[in-house]
Parts: C-alpha cells; sequence; structure tokens
C-alpha cells in the first residue's frame, strides 16, 4: 500500500508576543495571588474555539464578573492569557522564570486547556491537606454538579513548572470525552461551543478562584522534592480512608 500525503504547514520567523495579564487588586493580601489562565493561541487549522479560545474565555470573564458583582476577594486575581503555547509553551515558561522567587505568593494557580464541555470539577496536583481544603471548595459548587477532585491536574501545561515546584495547581475537569473529535482539526471552531456549558464552566471558574483568593486559610505547597506527578504515581487523597484534614472558611 502507497500513500501520498501532501502537507500545507509552513515554519515562519519567530517574532516578539507577549503575555495578556489583568487583575482584581485583593483588598488585604494584594500580594497574594490566585491565578486564572488559558493559552490565546491556536493550531493553523479552525479558528482554536476548544483549544483554547474557550479557556480564554472563561479566564478573562472570571474577572469582569467579579468586578459586575462589586467582589473583590483578599488576595489578588490574576489572569494571564499565555501566548506561544502551541510553538512550545513560551509564554508559561517565560513567566515561571521571571517570577519563580515569588512562587511563596501564588495560592493558587489554574489553567483551562483542556475543552470548556459541561464542567465536572477540578483536576488538581498538591499535597493532602490543599487537596482537603480544594474538595471543600468544591462543595459550594453542588448546584453545578461540579464537586468532583481528581488527580494530578491535567490539561494545564502552561503551569506545569508550577506544579513540579510544589505550588497547587489545577485544571478545568469537565465531560471531554469528544475533545479529541476538533482537537488541532478544521473542526474546532465556535459551533462547538455550546453556550449553557459555557456558562457553566465560567460559574465554576469564578467561583473557585473567588473563594480560593478570599478564603483566610493559606493553601499549603508541597515540597520541591515531593515529586508526587514526576515519578508516575499520582496523589490519591481518598487512600488510606480519605483526608484527616478538616477547615472551616471565612
Amino acid at each position: 500500500m502507497e500513500v501520498h500525503l501532501t502537507m500545507s504547514a509552513q515554519t515562519y520567523p519567530d517574532f516578539i508576543s507577549r503575555n495578556t495579564i489583568t487583575e482584581v487588586l485583593g483588598l488585604q493580601w494584594p500580594d497574594e495571588v490566585v491565578v486564572v489562565s488559558g493559552h490565546l493561541d491556536s493550531w493553523d487549522v479552525g479558528q482554536g474555539a476548544m483549544d483554547d479560545g474557550g479557556g480564554v474565555t472563561i479566564s478573562w470573564n472570571a474577572g469582569v464578573v467579579l468586578q459586575q458583582l462589586g467582589l473583590r476577594p483578599r488576595r489578588t486575581l490574576r489572569t494571564i492569557i499565555w501566548t506561544g503555547e502551541e510553538q512550545g509553551l513560551y509564554g508559561g515558561l517565560a513567566y515561571y522564570n521571571n517570577h519563580v522567587n515569588e512562587s511563596d505568593k501564588f495560592q493558587l494557580i489554574l489553567e483551562s486547556d483542556a475543552g470548556t464541555f459541561s464542567p465536572l470539577g477540578l483536576a488538581f496536583s498538591g499535597n493532602q491537606e490543599a487537596t482537603c481544603i480544594i474538595q471543600e471548595v468544591l462543595k459550594l459548587l453542588q448546584p453545578l454538579n461540579a464537586t468532583q477532585v481528581v488527580s494530578p491536574m491535567d490539561g494545564g501545561p502552561d503551569i506545569e513548572e508550577w506544579q513540579k515546584a510544589g505550588v497547587p495547581t489545577g485544571s478545568l475537569y469537565t465531560e471531554s470525552s469528544r475533545y479529541y473529535w476538533f482537537h488541532h482539526s478544521d473542526g474546532d471552531t465556535l459551533t462547538v461551543e455550546d453556550p449553557d456549558e459555557l456558562d457553566r464552566c465560567l460559574a465554576v471558574w469564578t467561583s473557585l478562584a473567588y473563594v480560593a483568593a478570599n478564603i483566610t486559610h493559606r493553601i499549603p505547597h508541597s515540597p520541591v522534592a515531593d515529586k508526587y506527578s514526576i515519578q508516575g504515581e499520582a496523589l490519591n487523597p481518598m487512600r488510606n480512608g480519605g483526608p484527616s484534614h478538616s477547615f472551616q472558611f471565612t
């Protein structure tokens, strides 16, 4: 059997591109930060609606919703729209290299880059205490049926370096069985975005970010040597009966 394949892809010279960053400044601890993010660039076919227009939309609008509601959390909510993800995570790596010395100031770093289908919860990487806190926060999302916490984080390529550095990280967990029907194809257009599902993803993203930025409790970091996601053994918060920690948020 012989197959004749004609490729039309081209590689153009590199040029300067930048991350886009907006903030809702924290009221009490403005130097501490919760990040929501997605990447702006897309593949050279289709429109990049699922990869990653949806993630950009809910991350950008998380701050917009808080402004419209007149809500300001104790910590700063920072939206980052990454550049150059498809070319090699350029924007994410540049941001990490510029801010890694401030890692203790990051309460939680989130990215949505696995589709904005019906939300189920959060894919999360963190230690047992951090996982327990996130589980408690997501209980608030019961009306949206988006309370699941799975480990490790999967779907946040631009923030993986923060994960390795021990900062609590998470990605939107959705009913994504159809993601690869459209991924990097001509089919990745706005027609695959369901407005109701996108609204519910925004509600989950905004609520989670706001509560994480507003609670008095710090979400603990993992030791850098704790390679919970690097050694191939994901943290299972329900092992041995589940977390023994309990918290009351204020």
